[in-house]
C-alpha cells in the first residue's frame, strides 16, 4: 500500500508567513478543475500560482528534497520533473471554501503525468476551523496533518478533499512532481 507521507516542520511559521504574503502580493483567482472546469460546488477556493524561480525559487528546492526523499523511502515512481507551477490556494470560511473528493490525476497533459501530490499547511491550527485535508488511500479516511509548515505527500491517484472551512481562512501550498505513466 502507498501510505500518505508527512516531512513534519518542512517549513517554519515565519517561511509559511512569507509564502503566503508572496501569493497575497499577486492576484488570487477562483480555482478550477482539471482542465479549466469550474464548479463552485466542487471547490470553492481561490488559487494563486508561483513561480519556482525568483522570490518562490527556495520555496521549490525544498520542495525537490522532500520529493526526492519520500520517494526514496516510500515510494519508489519513476519521476522526472516538476512541469507545474506550485500553487498556493485560500480557503475562506466566509465562503465556505472547500474542495471536494477528488484525484490529481486527470486527462489534461500535464494533470495525466502527476505521480506525487505534496501538499503544505501554510496556516496555523488555531486560525481556522473546518478545513482537515483528508486522504482516503484504501477505503479508509485519514486525516493529513494540521500542523503549520508540515507537508503531505502523496501518489497523485489517491482520494483527497478538504472539508468546508467554516471560520477563518486556510492557506495551502500545492505542488506536483510528474513522470511517465503508471503501469
Amino acid at each position: 500500500m502507498l501510505d500518505p507521507v508527512t516531512a513534519p516542520a518542512l517549513f517554519d511559521r515565519q517561511e509559511c508567513a512569507r509564502i503566503v504574503a508572496t501569493a497575497a502580493s499577486g492576484d488570487f483567482r477562483p480555482g478550477g478543475l482539471v482542465g479549466g472546469r469550474r464548479s463552485e460546488n466542487h471547490r470553492r477556493a481561490d488559487i494563486h500560482w508561483l513561480d519556482e524561480t525568483g522570490e518562490a525559487g527556495w520555496v521549490m528546492n525544498r520542495l525537490v528534497e522532500a520529493a526526492a526523499e519520500a520517494n526514496r523511502t516510500s515510494f519508489g515512481f519513476t519521476l522526472d520533473g516538476f512541469d507545474e507551477r506550485m500553487q498556493v490556494a485560500s480557503y475562506d470560511g466566509g465562503d465556505g471554501g472547500h474542495f471536494d473528493w477528488h484525484a490529481d490525476i486527470g486527462d489534461g497533459p500535464l494533470a495525466q503525468r502527476r505521480k506525487l501530490t505534496i501538499v503544505v499547511q501554510l496556516t496555523g491550527d488555531d486560525d481556522y476551523e473546518g478545513g482537515a485535508l483528508e486522504l482516503n488511500p484504501a477505503g479508509h479516511v485519514r486525516a493529513a496533518s494540521r500542523g503549520q509548515g508540515d507537508a503531505t505527500l502523496f501518489p497523485s491517484f489517491i482520494l483527497h478533499r478538504v472539508t468546508p472551512v467554516t471560520q477563518g481562512c486556510r492557506h495551502s501550498l500545492t505542488v506536483w512532481v510528474h513522470g511517465p505513466a503508471f503501469r
